[in-house]
């Protein structure tokens, strides 16, 4: 047994008396929910189940988020939101501002159409030899502002082949 002290209001006389309560322990019983091993796996089942769906619904949402679709540049021009765009670089059109770190070029994709690219940050290496450009960013004023860049490099393999050959090796 429990006592709880408690209060009882103003008495005949206006003076706040005290009450002593008393409360069993067996009063706050579940029945017995926590003891009986089946209702306990049972109870861990559920929260098991319910803590799975919840990391795979925030593991759908994570990633549906981070998805970005290539487009054409038309597409990124009418389309809302972060995209990627590739292209091939245009020559001469690159302009790199060392002391905010500003780099603008051209891209022109495999139908002709060109477009202008912003991007705000440090200037990829071997960016000028570039095989193509993959822009990931999104269309506004006229120009594509990127968030990032992937730069794809001539393969330092590419005439592996023609010299194995020459040399009497099989390809």
């Amino acid at each position: 047994m429990l006592r709880v002290p408690g209060y009882v209001g103003p008495g005949k006389n206006g003076i706040v008396r005290p009450l002593l309560c008393v409360v069993r322990i067996e009063d706050f019983d579940l029945g017995g929910f926590m003891t009986d091993p089946r209702r306990q796996r049972r109870l861990w089942y559920i929260v098991g189940t319910i803590a799975i769906i919840g990391f795979i619904a925030f593991g759908a949402s994570s990633f549906k988020s981070n998805l970005t679709p290539y487009v054409s540049f038309d597409d990124a021009r009418s389309r809302p939101g972060k995209v990627q765009i590739a292209g091939k670089l245009v020559e001469g059109s690159t302009h790199y501002v060392e002391g905010s770190q500003n780099l603008s070029f051209g891209l022109v994709d495999d139908d002709g159409s060109s477009m202008s690219v912003l991007y705000s940050g440090v200037k990829p290496g071997n960016f000028e030899e570039a095989v193509q450009i993959v822009a990931i960013g999104d269309y506004r004023d006229e120009t594509f502002h990127a968030d990032q860049l992937l730069v794809k490099c001539p393969s330092k393999y590419q005439g592996l082949d023609d010299d194995v050959t020459k040399h009497g090796g099989e390809a």
